[in-house]
Formats: C-alpha cells, structure tokens, sequence
C-alpha cells in the first residue's frame, strides 16, 4: 500500500467529518425553511434537497433517493481504486479525496434523512444561487482540482 493511500483517506474523513458537524449545527439552530441575512449577498438558511445538485429530480416521488445513493456508493468504489492506483498523484488524489468527501457526506443524509440538508445561500438582487452545503463546496473544488491536473502538462516517458 503507497504511504499517501490513507493520507487521502485521511482528507476524505476530514470533509465528511466537517459537512456532518456544519449540517447538525444548522439543523440544531434553524427550523426547516429558516433564513439569516449574513451581509447583503448571503444567507445562512436550512433547506432539505431531496435530489441532486440544484434540486435536480427534488420532486420526482422518491425513487431519485435509491439512484442518487448508488451512484454515490459506485462512484465511492472508483474514487479509492483511482486513490490506491494513483496514490503518489499528489494534485489529482486531492482533488479525488475531496469529491469522495462530499459525496460520503451527502449520501449519510441521503440514508439517515431522506433529504441532503443545505444552508449556504448566495444571491444578488433577484438572482438566486442554490443553496449548498460542505459536502457540495468540497466536490466542486475537487471537480476543480481534477480540471486542474488534467491540463498539467504530463511528461512523456523517454
């Protein structure tokens, strides 16, 4: 096993651990639908997807719970084979070891809820960004980080 193999475990465990205790923080101080104005572009609110990103399929009558948790639990697989395979792939395990975060956090609400719980809500004027949550900002940074590392440029055996 490569010595990074449990650092990005490690990192992983960090994300869910810090999307979990925000979640439950928010959930202990705010009633569903509660919103608090932070400064004039952003509110801290408790809102319940019960579909994917930008309450995609969010009414779709429950079957969209079953699919987005094994995608979740499919993609969970890939990541720690690609994170075993490519450990000493320092930029692209990062990048890996968020998304996997994210999406562990999202999918123990998914399992325990029925509902992911979001309460980071950004606006200006009449526009409106979803609302999201920890588990959310790491995947989109991990997205990043891979975009990132794929434009590195790769050295070509000689």
């Amino acid at each position: 096993m490569h010595k990074y193999f449990l650092r990005w475990l490690a990192l992983s465990a960090v994300v869910i651990v810090i999307d979990l205790y925000t979640k439950h923080l928010v959930v202990q101080a705010f009633e569903y639908g509660d919103h608090v104005q932070i400064t004039s572009f952003f509110d801290l609110v408790r809102y319940h997807n019960q579909g994917a990103a930008f309450s995609f399929l969010s009414q779709a009558g429950g079957w969209q719970r079953v699919f987005f948790s094994a995608i979740a639990l499919f993609a969970s697989v890939v990541i720690i084979y690609l994170l075993r395979k490519h450990a000493a792939q320092k930029l692209f395990c990062f990048g890996l070891a968020m998304i996997l975060g994210g999406a562990l956090g999202n999918l123990y609400d998914r399992l325990t809820l029925g509902y992911v719980v979001d309460f980071l809500f950004f606006h200006y004027e009449t526009y409106y960004w979803p609302a999201f949550n920890m588990a959310d900002s790491a995947i989109t940074g991990g997205v990043m980080l891979l975009l990132l590392d794929s434009f590195k440029k790769q050295k070509v055996p000689t």
